[in-house]
């Protein structure tokens, strides 16, 4: 009790989540008299990291660094455009699309946000759609980035659970797509009965063909990434290295707006990051080793499986705690604060695969950055674009329901998580 309120205080006064889980662990360890455990705390920090597959966390940041000073992106969202061409509510469409191959190069939702909110809102308001919508949809859009690979919190969950980071990014594959399908259906059925959506600019057979040309060569990014990992030439570690050479050279010679005198920068940012996410899943270690050594996960598992008795059950039970924890905690705090009590649970008394357990884990935490009272997402939309947060989340809702429709379609069938693993 003493270990838990110290850190809620802790983390409502605004000290980091990593610091916070350093600071409990000592508190716990004062609180119960282990005073020994001190001796071996900075071992369990160290191989918390000490891990070859997290080397690829810095490299898929630094690709998204090199692909946003490339502009990258926005031969993505022309290259969505062609393919969509001037349906009514096309740019809608364009959003969710265009965030769906840049999610297969970035891998997180508020970075993400952030760079396709400054590329999409300013061109549907353009286009006649309210500046609200446009913001929230991006909002939506951006929760494919960790899903879709390659995806920074699949690698922290792969090192949490000891699980080929491969296997865990092919995972997310079927979920990202399925998301984007439903996110499609919404906006048609939106376009129906809410919204008179404005048609995109038309364009002419022969224009579409030359954006399609021009545009092209910058899917050789997300080709490199996925299909050396799909194909077993490259391990998701060596696929991040190769993708960064491939978003470096596309950026050059291809869309020309890659500078090198940009590197020393991007470089630096891409470490800045890279040491953040790194120090959480070392105190996620310290923090994970003492759980285990309170027990923590016994107890837990005792009390679920007096209310859930079958596998379906505990995964939506789940569903709700990770979703109640995901709208406080970002992301990567959120799985490192749950994967140590939750996976044993899942994997030894539901025997649920832990691939597909991660899976449905991400979607949820990823889920909460778009749910309120914090609602991540939504407040780093509204600081790029001006819209209200409360009003995104209010305009958006049906898509917080055809992903929550999402989430129990994964629960109830795990085989579109694993299928493309078999």
């Amino acid at each position: 009790m003493i270990t838990s309120l110290f850190f809620l205080v802790a983390l409502l006064v605004g000290v980091p989540i990593g610091v916070c889980l350093c600071l409990s662990g000592i508190v716990y360890i004062f609180a119960t008299g282990g005073t020994v455990l001190f001796q071996s705390f900075p071992m369990q920090m160290f191989a918390g990291v000490d891990s070859y597959g997290l080397i690829a966390i810095p490299l898929f940041i630094l690709i998204g660094e090199i692909m946003n000073s490339g502009g990258i992106t926005r031969r993505l969202v022309d290259l969505s455009m062609a393919f969509i061409g001037s349906v009514k509510g096309g740019l809608a469409y364009v959003n969710i699309l265009a965030n769906m191959l840049v999610s297969s190069i970035i891998g997180s939702a508020t970075a993400q946000v952030a760079i396709m909110s400054q590329v999409m809102v300013p061109e549907m308001e353009k286009q006649g759609y309210d500046k609200t919508f446009a913001a929230g949809l991006t909002v939506y859009g951006g929760m494919l980035g960790p899903i879709i690979p390659p995806s920074v919190m699949f690698v922290v969950f792969s090192v949490l659970a000891q699980v080929a980071v491969g296997d865990m990014l092919i995972a997310g594959i079927i979920p990202g797509v399925l998301l984007t399908l439903l996110f499609f259906i919404v906006i048609a059925l939106m376009g129906f009965f809410v919204y008179d959506y404005p048609r995109s600019e038309k364009r002419t057979l022969a224009q579409r063909a030359r954006t399609i040309v021009h545009a092209s060569p910058t899917l050789l990014i997300p080709l490199v990434i996925v299909g050396s990992i799909l194909s077993g030439l490259a391990n998701p570690t060596e696929a991040a290295a190769v993708g960064a050479l491939a978003s470096a050279l596309v950026g050059r010679y291809v869309t020309k707006e890659f500078k090198l005198k940009a590197m020393p920068a991007i470089l630096l940012r891409s470490a800045i990051y890279s040491a953040v996410v790194l120090f959480l899943v070392a105190a996620a270690a310290v923090f994970s080793w003492l759980l285990i050594y309170g027990k923590v996960p016994q107890m837990v598992a005792a009390w679920i499986q007096t209310v859930a008795h079958d596998p379906v059950t505990f995964l939506l039970l789940a569903n709700v705690i990770l979703l109640v924890i995901g709208t406080v905690i970002d992301g990567i705090p959120g799985l490192i604060m749950t994967v140590p009590i939750l996976l044993p649970i899942a994997t030894e008394v539901y025997h649920i695969d832990p691939r597909h357990f991660g899976v449905v884990v991400v979607i949820n935490l990823v889920l909460g950055l778009m749910t309120p009272p914090v609602g991540l997402s939504f407040f780093v939309a509204s600081a790029v674009t001006g819209a209200k947060p409360g009003k995104m989340f209010i305009v958006t809702l049906p898509f917080f329901i055809i992903s929550c429709v999402a989430l129990v379609l994964l629960s109830l069938f795990p085989s579109l998580s694993l299928a493309l693993l078999k």
